[in-house]
């Protein structure tokens, strides 16, 4: 049987890589699994290997296509091996190139950071107000989690009592 998995996450991390993680569970003697590019599968050395180390458990081998690798062959899981070395190192080049083009962006004041999301003193200024989160998050168009979070933060006492009050007539 065929199968085609795609997904459209990173694979810098295995977290919530859920298609890659289905075609591990379904692979079985004498399957491969077919990738086009190494860098598609992982990043990190150590996830390639944990990788295709799942991958030899199940008894079946890798393809990547435009790297010419097939795990089957001696030859292959060699070359799988410094090509997984060459994957880590280019994604941490990267992450340095990144890092540096940042830190110099910063020296030239040109680099602010993201803008504040939640503006804390509105929230204070309208709970000041008396009006209630739920008042709050529909005015400021956010979450009443954020603004109960915010108002705790800056230790709003009537948060905690409307919060304990609800939690007594519940």
């Amino acid at each position: 049987m065929n199968a085609i998995f795609e997904e459209k996450a990173s694979g810098t991390k295995r977290d919530g890589r859920t298609e890659l993680q289905k075609v591990l569970s379904i692979l079985g003697e004498g399957d491969a699994l077919v990738v086009t590019r190494l860098d598609r599968l992982g990043r990190s050395i150590r996830d390639l290997a944990n990788i295709a180390h799942e991958i030899d458990q199940a008894g079946a081998h890798l393809k990547v296509i435009e790297q010419s690798v097939d795990t089957s062959t001696a030859a292959g899981r060699a070359f799988y091996g410094m090509l997984s070395v060459f994957a880590a190192f280019e994604t941490d080049v990267r992450r340095e190139r990144q890092l540096e083009g940042i830190a110099r962006a910063k020296r030239q004041g040109a680099y602010k950071g993201g803008k504040p999301r939640l503006d804390r003193h509105r929230v204070q200024v309208l709970s000041s107000q008396g009006l209630g989160p739920a008042a709050i998050a529909r005015e400021l168009g956010m979450a009443r989690s954020s603004v109960y979070r915010l108002l705790e933060q800056a230790g709003s006492s009537s948060t905690r009592r409307g919060r304990s009050e609800r939690r007594r007539a519940a």
